[in-house]
Formats: structure tokens, sequence, C-alpha cells
């Protein structure tokens, strides 16, 4: 029976119930050491098993950075054979419990194909309770996953319980700031576990049993609320003892109870950890069977351990800890050291190496726990193994043969960790301590170029690039060397020499077979390529480019990426909506959907979506840009999202842009959610909060950036709102500016969307200065007409305004209806809204479109031109059928025809379907 907890796991339950229905919650459990927080769960735990749900059980371990991912590959370990059985179907995952048998490759994509799969298998098995207990030990990664758990499952039946001990958290414990990061989330719930107050705590002890009411009154006070030392005091005080001073003292008089033997073996248990195999500990003991066995026996008949699986674990923490403190220098030392004889695990032999001072076999087992790390997909661990193993360099004789590699490769794998794991201030400085130590190779400085460029220091990236190049000493440095160099060319004053580098890269890598070279070679020559407005040559170096294997999944979605996007940009939107897909598959099945391409891939699929029409395809993948954004990559998917959200005007536009404001400061997230937040204000008639965010936009652009165009094609619509030319011309210069420069002189030809938007951009203009000119929103209305469906019906809407402004009726009354009819099938609230009002200022119809029909009406006859069903019709549109029924047969009678088919084509010559 759980006493004076009951608000703590009525919290807990609501949790539970929200995710039950499909909106996933996370619940953070804080208190003392001993203050029941492993009790409340065991509670949550039986109530999630009633309701249906899986569980997943995890415990971090007070071993550090040194074993990446132990509560996952435990809760893995000990899960259900439905979980088990989507681990197996899942490699990565897997790869957790085979250890060191997995190839080896990129940390940082492991890390990321790891959690990708991980919210996979959630999803799979749903719904599933998944606890990780002890969060203050938690490793690095284990930390990245707790984030990212919390923030990308958002719509799925799971529930995430974490447990951590507040008296733990030291002010620059790293744990303090992701607890104080996620409290933030408006799906977490913290709780913190309170001592209980004195009449709980009697109810509580009530239960253990029966002693006097004076060791009953003192106990309490004692205990200060905590019910692990009650327990404790409790237990003392029923075997007659007197109550020593302090948890410590009092842990320790149970323990010094035991017979020697029995002391001997829970100290070599506490040096193990929390957990300890049966074998290990007889062993490392080294006594007769009976003798262990006799032992054993009475300390776990006293409560201090017990069975667990194949071993013993100690029944609290605090009592593992106070036995290891307890421990003399020289015991302490030597029970590590025969624990490391009997160990096979590098992470774990590191750590008693080190504990017990055998430097040398730290540095050794430091050295394959960074490699395993590595292989696991847990970069900062291995950057935390591998810094181990430079501080012991100089420390050990040979540590070159100890370590199985030089200093310089070590620090070099070092380094491309910590860039890995997110910190590539941490590369950068620990590339050019390298440099200034080691004899300069040309690796260490094409990795430095890579991450400096990376930061946004572009011209001390081609300075370590090109000192990169002069360095190669082989083939395949050389084409790496030059590869890189060409991409930090991009943009620069050097940009001429770009092609000529990426050539060269090109064919040495080809003639070496680094393949990564080849394909990031070849991706640059595309990409100049079509800055030079040959699109139909870099449409064939990106295909090339996505025809060869890299080697690297990072790369081949890259080229994934950017194969779609150039057929997008050409117009071609069935071809690149299938390679878009084609790339989102991969990127699902490898476990990188949240990798930067495999992000870049699905907008690109969601953007085809819009562009095309399909708002609806392109709103339920929009449901999995999650608002609540807490990263860069997560900010920048989550504000494609407002594409649609804005243009449909729905309500969590203005929640999904408060979630983005703090990563205002990232240039392409601005540009995308605030270019967004500007059409959102002009549709809520706020024209000068829309031109404050074009100005914002455009103070971050570069002159010769192709977005400059949209935003002012905005920023000029919002002028004319206005009523003011004032800085109309201003606009459309560094629109013609953007449309006629790249980044380093005279663009070649941009794409149809490109084009377009220049088009739009000067019909805006004349609209700002007053000027009604029907022709140039036509020639807009025409670029758009390649598939780019509700921009062609808002140049159709400003068309049909500058054809009645003179005087041209008929005309305007083609282009509003056309714009009608596209808008009502869009779902484009604001924009049917505002040509129903240019509707009635026109007196078109008394508030419905040619032939007497309304909106709705007509949003039904362009489903019924298209062959759907009354079912159908009230699917895609959210009303009842006979609601459809009812439509259809007012249609019917308004345009004086008995059949559907008859009304469909009587639509069509009347100009009211496009």
């Amino acid at each position: 029976m759980l006493i004076g907890r009951t608000a703590e796991l009525g919290g807990l339950v609501r949790v539970l119930e929200s995710a039950a229905t499909g909106l996933a919650g996370v619940a953070l459990i804080g208190g003392d050491a001993g203050i029941g927080k492993t009790r409340l769960v065991a509670e949550v735990v039986a109530e999630a098993r009633e309701r249906g749900f899986r569980v997943m059980l995890g415990q971090c371990a007070e071993l550090g950075d040194a074993l990446p991912y132990l509560p996952l590959s435990d809760a893995l370990r000990g899960a259900e054979p439905m979980i088990r059985a989507g681990v197996e179907a899942r490699p990565i995952l897997g790869r957790l419990l085979e250890g060191e048998g997995a190839e080896a490759g990129s940390a940082g994509l492991t890390q990321q194909r790891l959690f990708g799969s991980l919210l996979g298998l959630l999803a799979d098995v749903q719904p599933v309770l998944f606890v990780i207990e002890d969060l203050h030990w938690a490793d690095r990664s284990t930390r990245d996953l707790l984030v990212f758990l919390s923030r990308m499952a958002q719509n799925e039946q799971v529930c995430l319980v974490g447990t951590y001990r507040t008296d733990d958290l030291h002010r620059r414990h790293p744990l303090r700031s992701v607890l104080a990061e996620l409290k933030r989330l408006p799906t977490v719930t913290p709780l913190e576990l309170r001592p209980l107050n004195p009449a709980d705590m009697s109810d509580y002890l009530a239960t253990l049993g029966d002693i006097g009411a004076r060791a009953l009154g003192e106990v309490i006070d004692r205990a200060e609320g905590n019910p692990f030392y009650a327990e404790e005091l409790f237990a003392a005080a029923s075997e007659g003892e007197a109550l020593p001073d302090g948890l410590a003292g009092l842990l320790m008089s149970r323990v010094e109870l035991l017979c020697e033997a029995g002391q001997g073996v829970l100290r070599a248990a506490a040096v193990a950890g929390r957990r300890v195999a049966d074998d290990l500990l007889r062993e490392v003991t080294g006594l007769p069977v009976g003798d262990f066995e006799d032992a054993v026996r009475e300390i776990v008949s006293r409560g201090l351990l017990l069975p667990d699986g194949y071993g013993y674990a100690f029944r609290h923490a605090l009592l593992q800890e106070a036995v290891y403190t307890d421990l003399l220098p020289g015991e302490r030392t030597r029970l590590h050291a025969a624990f490391a004889r009997r160990l096979t695990s590098p992470a774990e032999l590191a750590h008693h190496h080190l504990a017990g001072h055998d430097l040398a076999g730290a540095l050794t087992a430091s050295a394959e726990a960074g490699r395993i790390a590595e292989r696991l997909g847990a970069p900062a661990e291995a950057h935390s193994h591998y810094d181990q193993v430079l501080g012991l360099w100089d420390r050990v004789d040979d540590p070159a043969g100890l370590a199985g590699e030089s200093r310089v490769a070590l620090a070099l794998r070092s380094a491309v960790m910590a860039a890995t794991s997110g910190d590539n201030h941490r590369a950068v400085t620990q590339l050019r301590a390298l440099i200034g130590t080691e004899a300069p190779q040309s690796e260490v400085h094409e990795r430095l170029a890579y991450y400096l460029l990376d930061l946004d220091q572009q011209p001390a990236a081609i300075a370590a690039a090109d000192t990169a190049v002069s360095l190669a000493a082989d083939d395949p440095a050389l084409a790496r060397a030059l590869a890189t160099l060409a991409r930090c060319l991009s943009w620069s004053s050097r940009h001429p020499e770009l092609e000529g580098h990426a050539r060269r890269a090109l064919q040495l890598a080809r003639a070496c077979g680094a393949r990564d070279a080849e394909v990031s070679a070849l991706i640059t020559l595309a990409s100049a390529a079509e800055l030079q407005g040959d699109f139909a040559r870099a449409e064939e170096l990106f295909a090339t480019a996505w025809q060869q294997s890299s080697g690297d999944l990072a790369t081949d979605l890259r080229a994934h990426f950017n194969r779609a996007r150039i057929q997008y940009e050409l117009g071609d939107l069935d071809t690149a909506a299938d390679s878009a897909a084609a790339g989102v598959k991969l990127a699902f099945e490898t476990g990188l959907a949240w990798s930067t391409y495999g992000t870049d891939l699905r907008f690109l699929r969601f953007i085809i979506h819009y562009v095309s029409g399909e708002w609806d395809q392109a709103q339920e993948m929009a449901r999995g840009f999650g608002a609540r954004a807490g990263t860069v990559p997560e900010a920048l998917l989550s504000a494609y999202a407002l594409f649609v959200e804005v243009a449909r005007g729905l309500p969590t536009v203005e929640d999904r842009l408060a979630w983005l404001r703090p990563f205002w400061t990232d240039n392409f997230t601005a540009y995308i959610s605030r270019g967004l937040a500007a059409e959102h204000a002009l549709w809520r008639g706020d024209p000068a909060t829309a031109l404050e965010h074009v100005e914002a936009v455009l103070a971050i652009l570069a002159p010769g950036d192709p977005g400059v165009i949209r935003i002012c094609a905005v920023g000029l619509s919002a002028l004319s709102a206005l009523g003011t030319p004032a800085g109309a011309d201003a606009l459309i210069a560094r629109a013609r500016y953007a449309a006629a420069n790249g980044p380093t002189g005279a663009r070649g030809d941009m794409g149809l969307e490109g084009r377009a938007w220049r088009l739009r951009a000067e019909a805006e203009w004349h609209r700002a200065c007053g000027r009604h000119d029907p022709t140039t929103w036509q020639t807009a209305v025409t670029a758009f007409e390649y598939g780019f469906a509700y921009e062609q019906a808002r140049s159709q809407w400003r068309l049909s305004e500058a054809h009645l402004a003179t005087g041209n009726r008929p005309e305007a009354l083609t282009a509003w209806t056309a714009a009608r009819a596209t808008a009502a099938g869009l779902g484009a609230r604001p924009l049917e809204a505002a040509l129903v009002e240019l509707g009635k200022r026109a007196r078109f119809v008394g508030g419905g479109v040619a032939g007497g029909l309304t909106a709705r009406e007509v949003e039904v006859l362009a489903l019924v031109a298209e062959g759907l069903a009354n079912r159908e019709i009230a699917a895609r549109l959210f009303i009842a059928q006979k609601t459809v029924s009812v439509h259809v047969s007012n249609i019917l009678g308004k345009l004086e025809v008995s059949t559907r088919t008859q009304a469909a084509a009587v639509a069509r010559q009347q100009g009211l379907l496009p």
C-alpha cells in the first residue's frame, strides 16, 4: 500500500491517461535518496500494466560516461517478447545488446539512427511506458536520448518516466541544464517528492510491524520524513540496538552484524556497483563455494542484498555507497584490481583499472571503450574515453602500443567525436592544439576546415583547407582535402576557383577509390552548375552522385535530397515527389529521419505536396513537425509546417510561432518562419507587423540570396496594404539584384519557382506604387502555372482586382472565379475570405459565385467534377454524407441540370472550375 503519495500518484496516472489518448507525456520525479521514488514508480508500472501498456524498465549506474545507453540496453534486454521482436527488426538497436560486435561507422549518424529507430519502435509497440531510474548517473548519450524522446514523441501513446536524486545535483551537475530545458515543455510533468509528514510516517511504520510508542516516536523524529531511513531505524530499533547518528553510521551498523566473511563479500559487491553477478562476486572474494553461499545467504536474509537475475543487487544505492565509502584505500585498490582481472567489457575495465591505479591497463581499456562507443553511436562517451587516453599518454611507457594507434590518430578521433556530439568549438580547439604540438598532417587540417565552415568561420576554414591540400601525402588525402576546399570556397571571393578544385578532387577520388570525396565533389560541382543556371548539367551531376554509394549515409542522403530538389526546381513535380519519397524512405529505414538531410528530405516532400495543391497530405505531414522545438534542426522543421498552417488559417500558427521565436537568431529558421509570420500578419490585417518581419529577414539575408525575392514580394504587398509607396523602390531594387546576381557575380537562369516569384515581385511593386497593371499580374499567373496552385490563385486574386480597376469586368470575373474554386478546393480560408470580400465589392454575386453557388457548393462541385462519391466528398470535407447530398441537390438545381456529369460540364463551361 502506498502511503502519503496520493497526489503524486494521481499526477503520474494523469500523464499515463494522456499518453493512452495519443498525447505523449513525460514525468520527471525528483527527490532525496531514500524518499520513495522507486516505490512510486513501481506503483505506476503496475497501473500501466493494468491499462494495457507495455513496460520498459532501465536503470543508470554510477559509472559516469563509461557505459553509454546503459538504461536503454537494460530496458531492451529485459523487455517483453513483442518489444524484443521489434528490436530484432532494427539492427541498430540490437547492436546495444551485442556490445562490440557492431561494424564501425559514423558515431553521429549511428546515434541519429539509434534515436530514430527507438522512436519508431515505441510507436510500433504503443502504448508503452518507458522508465529510466537514477538519471543523476546518466551518461551524456542517455541524457541526449531523454531530450530527444521528450521532444519528438508527441502524438504517440508513449509515457516516459525518469527519476533522479535532487540531493546529488550540485550546481554544475550536467543533468541540471537538461531538467531546466525539459521542464519548459508543456508535456513534461515535474514531480518532487517531499518528506512524509509525521502522520503518514506513522502509518507507514505501522505496515512494517510493532515497536513501542517511545521507539516509534524516536524513529519518526530521526527519519525526518525519509522512508528508507525510517526502515533502517525501525529495523535497528526492532533488534534492540541503539540508534547511531547519521544514515551512513546506521547502515554500517547493520553491516557490522554480519559475520566476517559476509562483510568481505558485501565490501566486494560494493566495488562492483549496484549489481553484481554471482560467479564474478565469488571469484573476486576467493571464498570456497560453501563459505561464499553461507555468507551471501546471511546478507540476503538481513535484506542488504536482494537476488537479481543471476546475481545480486543492493537493496538501495545508499547502502552500496556507504559500504564503498567505508573501504580502506588499499582494500579498495585491491578489489578494483581483482575485478579488472576478471572482466572483459572495456568500459568497465577502464573504470576498475583506473580505480586500481593500473594506468597502462586503463589506457588500453579506455582506447577500446572509445572505439566501441563510436560503433554504438555514443560520440560524447567516445570523446570522453579518448580524452582519458590522452590524459594518460605521458604517464605510461609505449602509449601508442597500448592504445593501438598514434597520438595524432587518437587525438583526431577525439576531436571528430567532439564535433559529432555537437561540440564543434571543442573539436576546433583540440585540432588546433594538435597542430601546435605534432607534425602537421593533411587529415587534421581537412577536418579543421570542415568544422570551421560549420561554425561560419569561412576565411579560417579556407586557410585550413589550403594547408590540408599542401600537406596531402597520398591521393585519397588530397582528394578529400580538395573536395573540402571546394566546399569552403562556395559563396566566397574565391568562388571562381571552386570548379577547378572540385574537378581535380573528382578525378583523384575516382582513380583512388575515395568514394566519399567523389560524391562530395559531384554535389559541389552540381551546386555550382545550378548557380550558373545550367540546370540540365546540375541535374545530371546530382543524378550521378545519387547513383554512387559513398559508404557514408549522410552523403548518400545529401545526394538524394539534391537530386529531388533540382527536379523540383525544374518544375517536374511528379518525378521530384517520387525521388523525395525514396529519400524519405531511406531515411526512415536507416533511422536517420531526424538527421540533417533526413529532415530536409521530409520538408521537400512536404513542400511538393504543398505546391501541388495536395494540402491534406501536406497537413498530415506537418503534424509530425513538432511545434515544441528545442534545437535549431527541430525549429527549422517546425517552421516548414507554417506554409500550410498560415495558408489555411489554422489556430496552431500562433503557438508554433511562439516556440520558434527564440530561434530567430538562426538565419534560415528566421527566413522561413518570419517570412510566413509576415504573411500571417497580412491575413490578419496587420501590415505594419508584416513589414517588421520582412525588414528583419532582409537584414540577415545576403544580397544575392534568391530568398530575398520572395521576401521583397511580401514586403511590397504590406506596403500596398499600408497605402504607401515609400520603400517600394528599395524593395524592388533588392529583388532585382538578387534575381540577377549570385554570391560572386552575375547569376544564371533561375528555376521555375524563382522566376515566378521575380515576376510576382514586379507585379506587387506596380500595385504598391498605385498602378493597376493586369499585364504584370497575368504574367505572374502564367509563371505559377507549372503547378503551384496556391500562388497561382493568389496572383489571380490580384489579377481580378487589376481588371476591375481598369474596367474589364468579364476578365475580372474569370480570374476571380478560378481563384475562388482553387481556394475552396485547397481549404485556403484566408484567401477564400479575401475573395468573398472582393466578390461582394465587385457585386459578382450576393455572397456566392457565378451561378448563385455558395463557397461550400463550389467545394463540393469541384470534388464532384473529380468523380468522387458523396461518401468520399464527406470524408474529404469533414461533413456528413447527408449534408453532401443536400449540397449536390442544390448545385443541380442552380445549374439547371439533372446529372452530376452535366453539372461538372456546365461548371467548366461557365468558368466555375479551373
